[in-house]
């Protein structure tokens, strides 16, 4: 059960990973309701309150800075993959193939090669500077959309944060944008070369061993879109 923050990022240390929200996805959830419904029990949790404590949006940044992986991460939707677990599911996802080799042999579409040149020469960029510097018209919004999401399953790039508007008083205000950058630059290089040192085979059968803790009903079937994306 989950009362705030604290509560949220010890069962998510304990648990590895989580999808994000009220979607388990037939996997596994810290929150399961939506954020229009009522939780299922007694909690002050809210979100879109704005308080760090107890709204789970102002989570994801502050998750962010202690080294959680966020992002479209599972199933095309919003998740977490704690800094211990992060290197399992690069081992699976990257297989210690690099990008370029990826695009050549086709697995990687043009709009996400477009958004991932702009990363690579960036240490970091805020959502909307990364489409305008790679050239996304108006009526590009859904490959925009499409290249982002299938970069950040494959955990080639990662938010990294987030960046709020700030008025002439210093305030700020609005919904916050999302920062991203190389998933490399986010993880660091600990991670990067524990990830390589993993073989994928061990590290899907790992990653699935804790799915079936955290979850004995859920299905191979789940199970296995779970860890390959």
């Amino acid at each position: 059960m989950i009362h705030n923050y604290d509560d949220f990022m010890q069962a998510l240390q304990a648990a590895g990973f989580s999808l994000g929200g009220a979607n388990a996805g037939g996997i596994f959830t810290l929150l399961p309701w939506a954020w229009n419904e009522p939780p299922p029990y007694d909690t002050p949790v809210r979100w879109y309150t704005g308080d760090p404590a107890l709204d789970p949006n102002e989570w994801i940044g502050r998750a962010m800075a202690a080294r959680v992986a966020y992002g479209k991460l599972f199933f095309k939707k919003s998740g977490f993959i704690t800094e211990a677990w992060l290197p399992y599911f690069l081992a699976v996802r990257r297989g210690g193939t690099s990008f370029d080799r990826r695009y050549e042999r086709g697995e990687i579409s043009h709009a996400a090669k477009r958004i991932y040149e702009v990363l690579r020469t960036h240490d970091k960029l805020v959502v909307e500077d990364v489409k305008q510097l790679a050239n996304f018209t108006r009526e590009e919004k859904s490959a925009f959309d499409r290249g982002l999401t299938e970069l950040q399953m494959r955990l080639f790039i990662s938010p990294c944060g987030r960046r709020y508007k700030v008025s002439k008083t210093g305030e700020e205000y609005g919904m916050a944008s999302t920062i991203f950058c190389l998933t490399e630059h986010f993880c660091g290089e600990a991670a990067m070369a524990q990830a390589a040192s993993i073989d994928p085979t061990e590290a899907a059968q790992k990653i699935s061993a804790q799915v079936k803790v955290l979850n004995p009903q859920a299905t191979d079937k789940n199970i296995g879109k779970f860890i390959f994306g």
